[in-house]
Order: structure tokens, then sequence, then C-alpha cells
């Protein structure tokens, strides 16, 4: 009796391990079709990107979304072959080669906030400037250079000023920085350990999560 009872446990045990695995495929599945309408999305924010009127933020984020596409489509390759619909599939150049598009696109994003901090700062650097003292027909950031120029603690003010009046624009920057931490440590660009590419991701999801709660925090082109 001990005997059938022992092997009658081991095989509902063995029902719940297989149950646990399919749920678990079934999830996997589901994240996948998530990514693959991710894809997409990107694909259409890459074609309303191309219509903005500067130069600059069209080219970067057109550029930025094009290769969050080619992300997706790279995991999306290294899906089927976890999966087994294809043997033949290197998992390691696959791997890598998502890994790289990941990472151009961060940059590619940390590229245009840049360009958009410093415009920011060129705005607020005018403001209170006589109208003789600026040149339109001189550089975009004159001011900013000039500002620059002038000492660093006058630079670090105005930073500190326009990221504060810009909170969307902070949260951004904060996110691809932290974002840009896991495919520098793949690549061996920028070596870190574990603990720091968790904390970076938990803060990358905390913005996240905050941007979603909080639309108007979201950097909007």
């Amino acid at each position: 009796m001990l005997l059938s009872y022992m092997l009658e446990h081991k095989t509902n045990q063995e029902k719940v391990v297989m149950k646990i695995k399919h749920l678990e495929a079934s999830l996997n599945s589901g994240r996948k079709l998530f990514r693959l309408g991710n894809m997409v999305h990107a694909i259409v924010a890459a074609r309303q990107a191309t219509q903005l009127p500067h130069l600059v933020p069209r080219f970067c984020l057109t550029v930025s979304n094009l290769s969050r596409a080619l992300y997706f489509v790279c995991d999306t390759v290294l899906w089927v072959k976890s999966v087994g619909l294809l043997s033949d599939i290197k998992k390691k150049k696959w791997g890598n080669w998502a890994t790289k598009c990941y990472y151009y696109s961060l940059m590619i994003n940390l590229a245009e906030d840049l360009y958009e901090l410093c415009w920011r700062m060129e705005q607020a650097a005018r403001m209170g400037k006589p109208k003789e003292d600026s040149s339109p027909c001189g550089p975009q950031f004159q001011s900013l250079v000039s500002l620059a120029t002038g000492g660093l603690q006058p630079f670090l003010l105005l930073l500190c000023k326009t990221l504060r009046k810009h909170p969307p624009l902070l949260l951004d920057t904060v996110k691809n920085l932290c974002d840009l931490s896991s495919p520098l440590d793949r690549l061996g660009i920028c070596k870190s350990n574990p603990g720091v590419i968790g904390l970076c991701g938990l803060i990358s999801s905390i913005v996240g999560i905050l941007t979603v709660a909080r639309p108007h925090l979201r950097l909007k082109h």
C-alpha cells in the first residue's frame, strides 16, 4: 500500500511539473507574439518619425525605430530556434545581432535626447538676453557654447535647471542610460557585474511604469 501511494504521489508530481512546463511554454509564446506586435509598432513609429519637421529628430527617431524592429526580428528568430522549428539557426550569431541592434537603437535615442537637451538649454540661455546680443546668422547653439566656455558652474546650473523644468526629457535620458548597461556588457564594450545591471534594469522598469501611469511624463516629439 505504501509503495502504491508513493507511485501515485510521484505520478501526481510529474503531472504538476508537466502542467507548469506547458503553462511556461504558453506564456513564452504569448510573450513572443507580444514582441511581434512591438516589431509592427516600431515600424509604424519609424514611418511616423519620417514626418517630423526637424531634421535631427526625424533622422534619429526613424533610424532608432528601425533598429528596434530589426532587434525584434532577431529575437523572433531566436524564439524559432528555441522551440525547435528550425534547428540550423546559429543562436550565438543571431543573439549577437539582436544585442547590436538594441545597442544602436539606444545610442541613437541618447543622441536625440542630447540634441533636445542642448536645444532646451540654448533656449534657456537666450532668455533674459537683449535681442541685439543674439545673432540670427550665427550657429544654432551659440549662446550655449559661450556659456560652456565661460565656466563649468554656470553650465551645470543651466543643465540642472533645464532638466528640472523638463521631467520627460530627464526620465527618457535616465531610462536609455540604464537600458544601455546590458548591451554594453554583452558586447564586451564595458563589462559590469550582475548587480549593477540588475539595478539599472530596476530603475528602467520603474521609469517605464511611471511614464505609463503618468502619460504627461512621456517624452513627446
